[in-house]
């Protein structure tokens, strides 16, 4: 399986070969980098590409590195041997009928391979990341109620995803193929505009370009990343926009700025 730029992912040589070799090795592949520079979406350009089918894990706080596999429902189980199955077609005897996988365990039973996407891994705790290292490491997991081993039958993509709000642990990394996505450069972020606008005027794309990287330099706490510039854009040319810049002011600025203190700082500063 080779992956390559497409119609609406561009693909830089670097990130190209790592991404390649982490699927011929067989390594989960970790992206960080920051917000809106397509980390996430390259997953799933993976799995249109290869035509195969996605488990997503969108982490949270509160996730454990186990339900990520799968949970044992206690609470359904307890429920049924009280009021019966009815028509359910669960055996209460059978505790299989009662286990719920996730995305991991999605993945590693399916009889197909499959991408399984780990979207912001550091938004989980340093716990959740150790209960998961010899999971993505072996490509297996225990079901502890029953001693069971489940066992990849076939190897997903690993796609993990991280901000870098939180440090991974050595040993987490240690498993990974890991690359950062360095913010592209104006040359590169036309090209990639191009690829959702193949037709947008050069003018207008030029400047366009100028005055996000001029608010991308204002130090803004959340500054206008990638899939702010697309939107704004999109905005720009549905209403048939010639200039970003209307009457002296940026159009549709809420399309670039998101945080209300960086908004009304721009404005002040406008003044």
């Amino acid at each position: 399986m080779q992956f390559t730029s497409t119609d609406r992912y561009y693909l830089n040589p670097e990130l190209e070969e790592i991404v390649n070799i982490a699927i011929l090795m067989e390594k989960p592949l970790l992206l960080s980098g920051e917000a809106g520079t397509g980390k996430t979406q390259l997953a799933f350009e993976i799995a249109k590409t290869l035509g195969l089918e996605m488990e997503i894990a969108r982490c949270k706080s509160t996730f454990k590195g186990e339900e990520l596999c799968y949970v044992y429902d206690t609470v359904l189980r307890l429920n049924d041997s009280r009021f019966g199955t009815g028509d359910t077609g669960r055996n209460i005897s059978d505790i299989w009928d009662y286990l719920r996988f996730g995305p991991i365990g999605r993945a590693f039973r399916s009889e197909k391979r499959r991408v399984l996407l780990l979207d912001e891994i550091d938004k989980t705790d340093s716990d959740t990341q150790d209960n998961l290292l010899d999971v993505l490491e072996d490509n297996s997991f225990i079901i502890r109620e029953i001693n069971h081993c489940v066992k990849a039958e076939n190897k997903p993509i690993i796609i993990i995803t991280s901000n870098a709000k939180r440090e991974l642990s050595d040993p987490f990394l240690r498993r990974c193929f890991c690359h950062f996505i360095p913010f592209p450069q104006s040359d590169e972020i036309s090209k990639i505009v191009k690829l959702h606008y193949p037709d947008i005027d050069k003018k207008l794309l030029q400047s366009s370009t100028d005055v996000f990287y001029k608010l991308r330099r204002e130090g803004f706490e959340k500054p206008p990343a990638t899939a702010e510039l697309l939107d704004w854009l999109g905005a720009l040319q549905q209403q048939g926009m010639k200039s970003p810049e209307n009457d002296g002011e940026i159009a549709f600025l809420g399309s670039l700025l998101k945080r209300t203190e960086d908004i009304l700082r721009f404005k002040r500063q406008r003044r």
